[in-house]
């Protein structure tokens, strides 16, 4: 945790590497992902770069294997899962081999398929034939035989001409898409005038597009014409609207004949499909138990050229020059890396490390654990820190499980969320294979120890509030008396128990169960949970004000402390800190038990009245018998506090500037350009960096260069910002009590008008009518309380994070560290 108090301190390097040891060193910081190489070739041409040979290399492989992986998915046999069994990256000799294997098994592949579809292509023409030839028997009867002749015999069996001659008819049979047979019918018929008479039958059974494997499904026809004109116009209709024409004997026997021919060919043809679908098989089944780990060796490889081009090469060309970002905590790693990287391949000049000073901001690198991941995500979604200042992801692992607790809070709903939160963290490595979820799975997922800690707390907040699916627990009893007998409790509905006789002692933990039954129990729980929403949100913002001067202090700006912190933080404590302190004030000395009539609980006046009096400098006439303050001096004291908060806002206004413009003359600093070595700076392993110039610098804005009128107005909106935020924010902590309340009122809503049903139906017809009734209670919870309501008020605590509390420190202006990492390069393309 002490890492994700401000971010990293990072470190920028140069690395001189021999060539011949540069593809190792890579490798191996690949591995660690410790380090964020800068582009060095920015003026280059990404295809005049040295390595974009083997990129291009790299990138036919992932062809290859893209093309492989896509004829196993249709095939429909299952890769491995080698998440456990990450290979290296490969040796560039051993890729050869890879390569010359991958060209075969493509060749091969490219070789089957397209003798698969010209089979397939065969198979298809004589399965139409056979259709043909078996649909065109009801077509033919035994008297026509002798009158019809085929247009398809040849002219040693009848002559053309002379049949035409003699008034015979001819024919043409065919097949044709289903869906173009109106138009086909009714293109012959206009080309005819009506002397084409066309015969068809749908046939029953589609077939299979041998390109595509997509079903077809197609009719017969038979079309009757005289003359060899009208013959040649049907024959291009046929072309023009893609149907395929057969021969068709005329003779019944002749028909037989050739269907018997057709099946056998057929049955010749299948057993042949058969044995290149085995064969197939048999080549992809092999292959596919080691794709999986050739796809990431040609990824890795890619992504060590890639980075590669990222280098400069010296003048004498004998050495590879690239600068990175390292944490300086990793240094021992990255130095590692690279004397392993050298040792592979037996380099015997060893590659180093040099680390130069610099006048940049340096990335953003917050250490994160798989606990801590998804609330520094969260925090990464409203803006990257800036560099070395405070992170709030810290505090908002505690923070906003809480805010959002205080909005959810009910313990049904809280153990709800708990056991689902609890079942993704126990069973974290077997989900975390499954790369089908979609995005939101993958949201949950990741979430899940902030659902985890959510469901936790909201398990806390619904026994403080004690509410169970809108219901009350009476685990300790009830701390209230009942002095009225039966008959009056019986006869009189608008009872009251004053509590200076009804009342005995404090309930021991939370909400006395006996508010489930009153009247005015919304009135109470309004006035509690209003006044407990604007006490976290005070302290929420406090806090967050005082975690501005951790930044001034870390960066050495002394006088921030005084020119800004210290106003604000007076601002807020007299004003709204002073609000706090009454209500409090209110709660303790206001008792039903009191002597003097002054301090009874009718003479407690308004908090939000009286602070309303106290901005306006106004008074109100209290009841007869009351004190319009809780104290002697109180108008004296609020007056006070009210000057000094006027006090602060020019104070804020115009003390930074005045600062700036009186210290900007006496200010001569030097300030060390890139690539300036720190001295000394070849590092052996084990040794420590100095740091960095810009620690001073990073995480906030300097004035240095900006003209005064600028900073006037820079400081001036900061100013009415600040001072318009205090109240508005102060209010918008009031969405704690507005969706608390929203969530208790639905939860008794579906208790009353669904459950309550079911349970006041007679025992018979009851005991299936509430099986049914509390399954419709169950989804309405599940949608309507937990899933949207905790949207909703997940939503509720994310805003009140990112505007209320992080805008009074947090800058988020830094840029992520983005390290060369093999894991994070075949993760992101896994989620693509």
């Amino acid at each position: 945790m002490g890492d994700m108090f401000r971010s990293e301190q990072m470190a920028l390097c140069q690395m001189f590497i021999q060539p011949e040891a540069a593809y190792t060193s890579v490798s191996e910081l690949g591995e660690t992902g410790s380090v964020q190489f800068r582009d060095l070739n920015c003026n280059v041409n990404i295809f005049q770069r040295k390595f974009v040979t083997e990129v291009r290399r790299c990138d036919e492989l992932e062809r290859k294997i893209r093309y492989i992986e896509t004829e196993i998915k249709k095939d429909g046999i299952a890769l491995p899962d080698i998440q456990d069994d990450i290979p290296r990256a490969p040796n560039p000799r051993e890729i050869i081999d890879l390569e010359a294997h991958l060209e075969k098994t493509e060749s091969e592949m490219i070789e089957l398929a397209q003798n698969e579809v010209n089979m397939k292509s065969n198979y298809l023409e004589l399965t139409e034939l056979r259709k043909v030839l078996e649909n065109t028997q009801g077509f033919f009867s035994d008297q026509e035989v002798l009158n019809l002749d085929s247009s398809n015999r040849g002219a040693g069996v009848v002559d053309e001409a002379t049949a035409q001659h003699r008034g015979r008819l001819g024919f043409v049979a065919g097949v044709i898409n289903r869906e173009r047979v109106f138009g086909f019918e009714r293109m012959l018929w206009r080309i005819s005038r009506g002397n084409v008479f066309l015969k068809r039958s749908d046939l029953d059974a589609p077939l299979n597009d041998p390109a595509t494997g997509h079903p077809i499904y197609k009719t017969v026809f038979v079309a009757f014409f005289q003359g060899e004109q009208l013959k040649n116009r049907i024959k291009k209709v046929c072309t023009g609207f893609h149907a395929s024409l057969y021969p068709c004997p005329s003779s019944h026997n002749e028909r037989e004949e050739m269907v018997k021919n057709v099946r056998t060919r057929l049955e010749d043809l299948k057993l042949v499909l058969s044995q290149t679908e085995d064969h197939r098989s048999r080549v992809l089944a092999t292959v596919s138990k080691n794709l999986p780990s050739w796809s990431i060796m040609v990824k890795k490889m890619k992504a060590i050229y890639h980075t590669l081009n990222l280098f400069n090469m010296d003048v004498t060309k004998k050495c590879l020059i690239g600068e990175c970002w390292v944490p300086t905590k990793d240094l021992h790693i990255v130095q590692k890396a690279l004397s392993d990287g050298s040792a592979a391949v037996g380099s015997t000049i060893p590659s180093f490390l040099n680390v130069i000073d610099t006048n940049e901001q340096p990335p953003t690198f917050n250490r994160t654990n798989k606990f801590t991941r998804g609330f520094q995500n969260l925090i990464d979604a409203y803006g990257i820190a800036s560099y070395r200042e405070c992170n709030p992801a810290l505090y908002t692992c505690i923070t906003f499980p809480f805010l959002f607790a205080v909005m959810f809070g009910d313990l049904g709903h809280g153990i709800i969320l708990l056991l689902f939160g609890a079942w993704m963290v126990l069973s974290e490595k077997k989900l975390a294979r499954i790369k089908n979820g979609g995005e939101i799975w993958n949201i949950f997922f990741g979430g899940r120890y902030i659902i985890l800690l959510m469901g936790l707390f909201s398990c806390y907040t619904g026994l403080i509030y004690n509410d169970v699916f809108s219901k009350s627990m009476n685990i300790f009893g009830s701390n209230w008396i009942n002095n009225y007998n039966t008959s009056t409790v019986l006869t009189n509905k608008h009872l009251q128990m004053p509590p200076n006789t009804s009342a005995v002692g404090v309930y021991p933990l939370g909400l006395d169960p006996i508010w489930q039954l009153a009247d005015n129990k919304i009135i109470f729980l309004n006035s509690f949970k209003m006044k407990l929403s604007i006490i976290v949100g005070v302290l929420h913002m406090v806090f967050g004000v005082c975690m501005s001067v951790c930044n001034f202090v870390h960066f050495k700006k002394y006088s921030s402390i005084f020119l800004e912190f210290v106003p604000q933080i007076l601002f807020l404590l007299l004003l709204f800190g002073y609000m706090v302190f009454m209500m409090f004030f209110k709660w303790f000395k206001y008792s039903p038990h009191a002597t003097l009539q002054p301090e009874t609980p009718g003479c407690a006046p308004s908090v939000l009245i009286m602070f309303i009096n106290m901005m306006l400098f106004k008074n109100t006439k209290p009841f007869v018998g009351c004190n319009e303050f809780m104290f002697d001096s109180q108008e004296g004291l609020q007056k006070t506090f009210v000057v000094i908060g006027l006090i602060c806002v020019p104070w804020m206004l115009l003390g930074k500037p005045l600062y700036i413009k009186f210290t900007r003359g006496r200010r001569v600093s030097h300030v060390k350009h890139n690539g300036e070595l720190t001295g000394n700076m070849e590092l052996a392993e084990g040794e420590t960096p100095l740091p960095t110039g810009n620690e001073q610098a990073g995480g906030a804005h300097e004035h240095e260069e900006e003209p005064m009128s600028e900073v006037f107005i820079h400081q001036g909106i900061h100013t009415i910002e600040y001072v318009l935020s205090t109240i508005s924010h102060t209010a918008s902590y009031l969405r704690l009590w507005a969706l608390s309340l929203a969530h208790a009122q639905l939860s008794e809503v579906l208790w009353n008008m669904v459950l309550s049903l079911g349970l006041k139906m007679p025992p018979y017809t009851g005991a299936i009518g509430l099986f049914v009734i509390f399954g419709a209670w169950c989804l309405f919870t599940l949608a309507i309380l937990v899933m949207m309501e905790g949207l909703s008020a997940f939503l509720h605590t994310l805003r009140l994070h990112w505007v209320e509390f992080m805008s009074k420190f947090y800058e988020g202006l830094g840029y992520a560290f983005q390290p060369f990492s093999f894991k994070a390069i075949i993760d992101g393309e896994e989620e693509e």
